[in-house]
């Protein structure tokens, strides 16, 4: 077995630019894949980032019934006893109209997303105060956070303008309030709340009507692995509320849901791409075959089997699967490595939630390594059929 193994690397090493190209065949394959891996995945796990960090938290309590009518205090406090929470805050959702006067003229804005929220709990349980680039968050009741595009639509809203602000209450009654801008909201790419509105949530709560009641709870982990295990002890400390707890993946199921197939359509086409290289190892193990037909045929005259024959070809196959596979993987991880460094984003959109998949790694450098020995076995075929005598007639 060694000395095949011998003739294997001697015969492949001799024909450097063949074995150059394969090995390029097989890191390409991988390194796509990677890439694919890197820009898509991470888009979806920073999607999966940010609606945590800014909307649903790691768990997200509602009522089955509307509104949560249970203190909010009393809330936050259950969970703030829970080691693995970090933090609570409630929240309160509507729709408002708003309009401006911007140089004189009357500009309105209908149907805005309005958010309620605690600025003091929020800050710790969500990092939207942390989007506000202009001023300050909503710390006193008659402020409010403008979204950078709902800031745009009034006309290019500024920190210290006067915005009208009218929400429907829950008889049906319309409430208007005077707010002053205290800050402008833009996150990249758009996923925070850029289209949104943020009030105090005592202020929202008045002009509703809802004194008391929060449309949900967020819930900030240290430790997000968690989630399924405090979101099911939740559940059942409050067997006779009508509490709806759910983890991120729950709660973002629905924005998430056609994002997963586009990763996995990618995929697809990334291993297709593979396969395309498995093709050019044939190309290239035929030419080998091709180019060696009179050391095959001096090799069958003083002895040797078919089968030592196509054992040395598969070794081929099986050196050129290592190399590349190694080659490959490095270079993945070299630009992972970058994405990751860097917050990678395209043109100042979403930065990449850029993570290290060791079991895909893994599998995707032995998908490789194994489409490698596949692609061999006909070249190998190939060259146990050679004859000696015409083989060694080959000048």
């Amino acid at each position: 077995m060694e000395y095949r193994l011998r003739l294997a690397k001697r015969m492949l090493f001799n024909k450097k630019g063949s074995l150059i190209g394969a090995v390029l065949a097989v890191t390409i394959g991988i390194l796509v894949i990677h890439v694919n891996f890197v820009i898509f995945q991470g888009l979806f796990d920073a999607i999966v980032r940010d609606i945590s960090d800014y909307r649903n938290g790691d768990i997200l309590v509602t009522d089955d019934a509307d509104f949560i009518d249970k203190s909010d205090l009393s809330l936050v406090n259950w969970f703030e006893r829970i080691p693995y929470v970090e933090a609570a805050t409630p929240r309160l959702s509507s729709t408002a109209e708003m309009n401006m006067t911007k140089n004189g003229k009357l500009i309105e804005e209908t149907r805005v997303p309005i958010v309620g929220v605690d600025p003091f709990r929020d800050i710790l349980a969500s990092t939207v105060a942390q989007t506000v680039k202009d001023g300050s968050y909503v710390f006193s009741r008659n402020s409010i956070v403008l979204g950078s595009n709902v800031a745009r639509d009034l006309g290019g809203a500024q920190v210290g303008d006067s915005v009208k602000v009218l929400v429907v209450d829950r008889y049906g009654q319309d409430q208007i309030r005077r707010f002053t801008v205290s800050g402008i909201a833009e996150s990249p790419g758009g996923q925070g709340f850029d289209y949104t509105a943020v009030v105090h949530i005592d202020t929202l709560r008045d002009m509703m009507n809802r004194q008391g009641d929060s449309g949900s709870l967020i819930v900030k982990l240290n430790d997000p692995s968690k989630a399924f295990e405090v979101k099911e002890f939740f559940l059942r400390s409050f067997p006779n509320d009508d509490f709806i707890a759910e983890t991120i993946e729950e709660s973002a199921e629905q924005q998430l849901a056609g994002f997963r197939s586009g990763i996995a359509m990618i995929n697809m086409i990334g291993y297709f791409g593979m396969m395309s290289s498995a093709f050019a190892i044939v190309t290239i193990q035929m030419m080998l075959v091709n180019g060696k037909t009179r050391e095959i045929g001096v090799m069958r005259a003083i002895g040797a089997k078919r089968k030592d024959i196509l054992i040395i070809f598969i070794f081929q196959g099986m050196i050129i699967g290592a190399i590349g596979a190694g080659v490959g993987t490095a270079a993945g991880l070299g630009y992972t490595f970058y994405a990751k460094e860097t917050k990678m984003s395209f043109n100042n959109s979403l930065p990449l939630e850029v993570s290290y998949n060791w079991e895909k790694i893994i599998q995707t450098a032995l998908t490789s390594f194994i489409l490698a020995i596949i692609a061999s076995l006909y070249p190998s075929y190939r060259a146990t059929k050679l004859l000696p005598v015409e083989a060694m007639r080959t000048v």
